[in-house]
């Protein structure tokens, strides 16, 4: 199992706890200190069933002040998330073909 985490967010601390407290074994992937590329996101959102513009965190202030009310093809929000990594919805937790994105917690339930 991996987590895309970002210690700075509570709930991607919870998610962890979470995983923590079932003696998961987990891999944590701080995206934010090494950053995705292109081909790592494509992975993950193909787990996720899930375009990239789905994973957008809209409330961050890059997205309000650059990015809010245009409008961007898969790929280029491909790129926007590579050059961003903030703008990507935390955590997201993969377990082998499948992913889920732990908002609340409780959605990674179903792979404890």
């Amino acid at each position: 199992m991996e987590i895309y985490h970002n210690n700075r967010c509570r709930k991607s601390r919870e998610t962890l706890q979470l995983i923590n407290d079932a003696n998961v074994e987990v891999e944590i992937i701080e995206y934010l200190k090494t950053p995705l590329t292109e081909k790592d996101l494509e992975m993950i959102l193909m787990k996720l069933d899930m375009k990239p513009e789905q994973i957008v965190r809209k409330g961050e202030k890059v997205f309000k002040e650059k990015l809010k009310g245009l409008s961007f093809t898969d790929e280029e929000w491909l790129k926007i998330l590579v050059e961003n990594p903030v703008l990507i919805e935390r955590p997201i937790v993969v377990k082998g073909n499948t992913a889920v994105i732990g908002r609340p917690p409780e959605n990674v339930k179903k792979f404890l």
